[in-house]
């Protein structure tokens, strides 16, 4: 079935401050797949920012300095804080994706738009996929993120500035945004845009399987990858 896609004019109208919608990439391998045919789309910068409460504007690889000052930054994962991606290939404008919920110090679950091209057509906004840290020394420098197209991690490592917390003391404020968001996810402007369902949480490098002791959905996850 194809997804009907109308984006409202307000939506638009953000989009085109954020200085991104007529930007154009095309990624062989996987995320920010490209075509330049189709009209305007969803970019990452304003539902990144709807979810979060992260006020900044601008294309998503200015983020991570934009914050410096205004916002808390780091390496750890929380809910509620921006994922900043690094220009990488042909993503030149990098990507920003918010976290849904930590699985583990590997796993975490994505809200974001524009990265994977469905149907077809681009600008799909996809809530609670899986992406996973792949750098040596588990500094999230380096990640993997969920392809719906291949319905499964692509293949490239692209690398990561780092997390942008919802304050300059990093607390995670802004996570019952996130969780608000999540409860009610058709907000404001972003109302009649379709979703992807999320995707199952694949089993970490090296779990113990006690890590779900008191989280039923990680064991219901961790039931299911083990059959």
């Amino acid at each position: 079935m194809m997804i009907r896609r109308t984006l409202p004019l307000a939506l638009l109208i953000t989009a085109l401050f954020d200085g991104s919608v007529l930007a154009r990439s095309s990624i062989e391998n996987d995320g920010f797949s490209g075509g330049g045919e189709l009209p305007p789309y969803l970019q990452c910068v304003p539902y990144a920012r709807d979810v979060s409460g992260i006020n900044i504007y601008g294309d998503a690889h200015t983020w991570w300095d934009q914050a410096e000052g205004r916002y808390g930054r780091g390496s750890t994962p929380r809910v509620g804080a921006v994922m900043a991606f690094r220009p990488h290939g042909n993503m030149r404008l990098g990507h920003v994706a918010a976290i849904s919920r930590v699985i583990d110090s590997r796993t975490v679950l994505l809200r974001h738009a524009n990265w994977s091209e469905i149907n077809g057509r681009r600008g799909q906004i996809e809530d609670d996929v899986r992406a996973i840290d792949v750098s040596d020394s588990n500094d999230w420098s380096e990640v993997r993120v969920w392809y719906t197209p291949s319905e499964a991690l692509g293949s490239t490592h692209w690398p990561v500035h780092g997390f942008i917390y919802g304050s300059k003391s990093g607390a995670p404020r802004q996570a019952a945004r996130l969780a608000s968001a999540s409860a009610s996810p058709a907000r404001g402007i972003l109302a009649s845009l379709p979703r992807q369902p999320g995707r199952p949480v694949a089993r970490p490098a090296s779990p113990a399987k006690s890590q779900y002791a008191n989280d039923p959905i990680g064991e219901i996850i961790a039931a299911s990858l083990s059959k």
